[in-house]
């Protein structure tokens, strides 16, 4: 998929798909539910819930072609109701296809900024149309899945901002650990506005490698925990934002922000504001 700055803060976006599948596959029942990513144009089939045979596995499917290569050149989801008599596909995967006996399919592309960067499948072993319930499943898990890489897109591309501007991620002091604050904060401001809560708490997991990645110290170690919303807040004063600053860029009231801070000044043991922000940088909360 996009290369990405720094491999250590991106999770494998496999495993994004993968949790998206087994969620269609629960929620659709359907015997058989499948998909890839999408690397310049071609999808290689790599997941797959139900299958009885390695025949689809590994399968690169060209732009155009077949079913879920139609799906990737228009961007648009696709359905035949019998694979094998279908007029509106070429049948350039019917070997692999028919081996695993599918004959009604549907694929949803997953576009992200206009291209296709995976497809979602499902199939039964009968013919007869899928129904529209099922296909709007999908429709809003491809959706989901392209707001989570989009936020990876954007992470990475902020990350090379400032690789391209002459020092890396593994800074700890000096201008790259300043910026590499406030991309932290930045990247948790944006979370705010994120409305799906599993694209925020993956976003929010990813500030957290970033910030264990600067202090060197892993999320397993941490001695104090603090909730999302207090650590939001704190990466804003630690920009040496006020009260109402913090409230402005969080999309908060002003007690709100007050009340937030104090709360991590309890847990933290602090008695001041910068005491809270340098104890939360050793604790590995902060970068």
């Amino acid at each position: 998929m996009t290369p990405v700055a720094d491999p250590l803060l991106r999770p494998r976006d496999a495993d994004a798909l993968r949790a998206e599948l087994r969620h269609i596959a629960a929620i659709s029942r359907l015997p058989v539910v499948f998909g890839g990513e999408v690397s310049a144009g071609t999808l290689v089939l790599s997941e797959f819930v139900g299958t009885r045979t390695n025949s689809m596995r590994g399968l690169v499917v060209a732009p155009s072609s077949g079913l879920g290569g139609s799906a990737v050149a228009t961007g648009r989801p696709r359905a035949v109701a019998d694979y094998r008599s279908a007029s509106t596909i070429t049948h350039h995967y019917d070997g692999p296809v028919l081996g695993e006996g599918l004959r009604a399919v549907t694929a949803v592309p997953v576009v992200v900024a206009g291209q296709a960067r995976a497809v979602l499948y499902v199939a039964t072993r009968e013919s007869g149309p899928i129904g529209d319930r099922i296909a709007e499943e999908m429709v809003r898990a491809g959706r989901r899945l392209s707001a989570e890489l989009a936020i990876r897109d954007e992470v990475d591309r902020r990350l090379r901002l400032r690789v391209e501007g002459g020092f890396g991620t593994g800074a700890s002091d000096g201008v790259g650990a300043e910026q590499l604050r406030d991309l932290h904060a930045e990247l948790r401001e944006i979370g705010q506005s994120i409305p799906d809560a599993v694209a925020r708490d993956r976003l929010r997991a990813v500030t957290d490698r970033l910030a264990g990645l600067v202090s060197g110290i892993a999320a397993a170690e941490q001695p104090v925990a603090l909730a999302p919303r207090e650590l939001d807040v704190l990466a804003q004063i630690a920009l040496g934002c006020t009260n109402a600053e913090a409230a402005r860029r969080l999309s908060l009231r002003a007690e709100t922000v007050k009340s937030y801070l104090r709360s991590a000044m309890t847990k933290l043991g602090a008695h001041t504001r910068h005491e809270a922000v340098v104890r939360a940088r050793r604790s590995g909360l902060l970068p």
